[in-house]
């Protein structure tokens, strides 16, 4: 039957009765609150559902369209899952942060207006930061830290666009904005803080992988899809996101193949697959935008399947690094399995998910003439083959002998990696009947035809002969025990060393000054003390007769001033 109730609305109850309740109700409450929301999602009209007065402007902060619905069905399955991988855990704050996260995600992608936009975007910041900080670790409180302040700058960046733009059109509408628009430029780059663009990318590389190993499963599912949404729907065949998204596909390849943090090789991984979303939302054509958001959703189910493997790994044995793992296939089989399948997703192997969606933005990109794009797409797809489709299950699982025996992680997390695994499967072998009716656009898209087939079989075959030739003679990076930055090299060393640099530089010039201010410093506080202290002329108690003598003498004086 039809509903009316905000999307985000289940989810906001389900934090609220989650902080109130323990043990197996906790879970049953938790689980519960994607399938509600999910039910009222599949009867809500379509249309601006609910509207408010503020300040002579019409507020909208639910409006439906298959945008919208399309991105609700995704953010109810990945809450779903991501929580069901996370109910065995008894962090009251965890769950209760994600829901609100979850909300937030809602609210973004639902809202009708930019002010309901900014409020679910900045909900979004101050929910996720709260699954870095969960894992209480020096290196994820500083970590949250700086994740912290560049999201806030995203809002602070989101919030001047909007005042420019609304300023200068009156219209306050979450519509196509484009860059021809006042303060577009600041929307999209605020936006594209979000969603990693390059030289913006640092947070997620540095915050994703300090998370809790269930925290980086939910923080890989929502901010940077929201991003990928309001891009969509703002900055559709914006040119600048063509050149931009390709940048995107290909730079993190280089840092993903040095890098030993198994879960830091996922997050550059992430920029990769987003990198191809904002190529296929410049590109602005029916087929590349279904591309750019059906690529969205299977991210969702084929990163999060890989996270969750390396959550799993780092739970059961508190390591992630690639130099410390190997052999885990002997006690993990089950969990390398799935890992597999996720990486076959990522790697848009056919008849996985990942190899429907890539190949309409790659197709896309063929039919609008930009071959060099589509070259640099060509080479950024044997990258992700190498470092998330070879590299993240040969080290965890199948790589030199750690010696390492932990069980499979707890059932919970094996049948949420299970349920993506089967998404994967079963969008990529079915996606007209499965995937093409939630798209935005009519998709008559057959990614099944010999050329594509052929194409990616041999892209995939060449690529895995080069990695493995690499490994045999040795020339594939070695992994080793360090910590490697890239553009937070410019915060985290060069920042601190400017500090204590001007430091350095500074105190010379500020004893000079101390010095000199302390003599008149120090005699303006005696002579305030002289007269002000416990001692002081003004500090002591006057007799009764001198305090009415003034105030006869103060009323002769007044009298004497009005008459003259």
């Amino acid at each position: 039957m039809p509903t009316e109730l905000p999307p985000f609305l289940p989810f906001l109850i389900g934090a609220l009765l989650t902080a109130v309740t323990r043990g197996r109700l906790r879970s049953a409450v938790m689980l519960a609150t994607p399938v509600v929301g999910g039910i009222c999602l599949l009867g809500i009209d379509s249309g601006a559902l609910h509207q408010v007065q503020l300040l002579g402007y019409t507020l909208t902060p639910v409006r439906v369209d298959e945008l919208s619905m399309l991105f609700g069905y995704l953010f109810h399955l990945g809450a779903f899952i991501a929580i069901l991988y996370a109910v065995h855990i008894k962090d009251t704050l965890q769950h209760v942060v994600a829901m609100i996260y979850a909300a937030s995600a809602l609210g973004a992608v639902f809202a009708g207006d930019l002010i309901s936009f900014f409020l679910s975007w900045e909900l979004l910041t101050v929910s996720s930061v709260f699954l870095v900080w969960a894992r209480r670790t020096p290196q994820a409180i500083r970590a949250g830290f700086r994740y912290l302040i560049l999201q806030i700058g995203s809002g602070v960046t989101l919030l001047a666009g909007i005042l420019i733009h609304v300023h200068a059109t009156g219209d306050i509408s979450m519509g196509h904005i484009g860059l021809d628009t006042p303060g577009g430029w600041l929307i999209m780059l605020a936006l594209g803080l979000k969603c990693g663009f390059p030289m913006l990318h640092m947070w997620l590389t540095d915050a994703y992988p300090e998370s809790t190993p269930t925290g980086a499963v939910f923080l890989c599912m929502f901010t940077t899809k929201c991003a990928i949404y309001a891009l969509t729907r703002s900055f559709a065949g914006a040119d600048p996101l063509i050149y931009i998204g390709t940048a995107m596909t290909f730079f993190p390849i280089f840092f993903a193949v040095i890098e030993n943090d198994l879960r830091r090789v996922l997050a550059y991984s992430m920029i990769n697959q987003l990198g191809f979303m904002v190529c296929g939302i410049g590109l602005g054509t029916a087929l590349a935008l279904n591309g750019a958001v059906s690529h969205a959703f299977n991210d969702v189910l084929f990163k999060g399947l890989l996270f969750m493997a390396m959550g799993a790994v780092l739970t059961m044995t508190g390591r992630t690094r690639a130099s410390d793992l190997g052999g885990l296939y002997k006690s993990m089989p089950q969990t390398a399995t799935l890992c597999i399948i996720g990486a076959a997703s990522i790697s848009a192997i056919p008849l996985f998910c990942g190899f429907v969606s890539k190949s309409m933005i790659m197709q896309s990109a063929l039919n609008e003439g930009h071959m060099v794009v589509w070259f640099f797409l060509l080479f950024a797809s044997v990258g992700v083959l190498e470092h998330a489709g070879i590299k993240i299950p040969f080290f965890a699982f199948f790589a030199h002998d750690s010696g390492l025996r932990p069980p499979e992680p707890p059932t919970n997390m094996r049948l949420a990696m299970l349920i993506a695994a089967v998404l994967c499967v079963v969008i990529g072998t079915a996606p007209a009947t499965t995937l093409y009716p939630l798209l935005p656009f009519a998709a008559e898209y057959h990614p099944y035809d010999a050329t594509h087939v052929i194409t990616q079989l041999q892209l995939l075959m060449f690529g895995g002969l080069a990695v493995f030739w690499m490994m045999r003679t040795g020339r594939y990076p070695t992994e080793e025990r360090a910590i490697n930055i890239d553009v937070d090299w410019l915060y985290r060393r060069i920042l601190p060393s400017g500090i204590s640099s001007a430091e350095n530089v500074l105190e010379p010039a500020w004893s000079s000054l101390k010095r000199g201010a302390a003599r008149p410093l120090n005699g303006l506080i005696a002579l305030l003390f002289r007269y002000h202290g416990p001692q002081g002329t003004l500090a002591r108690t006057w007799p009764i007769g001198s305090m009415v003598i003034w105030v006869t003498v103060l009323l002769a004086v007044f009298v004497v001033v009005y008459y003259l």
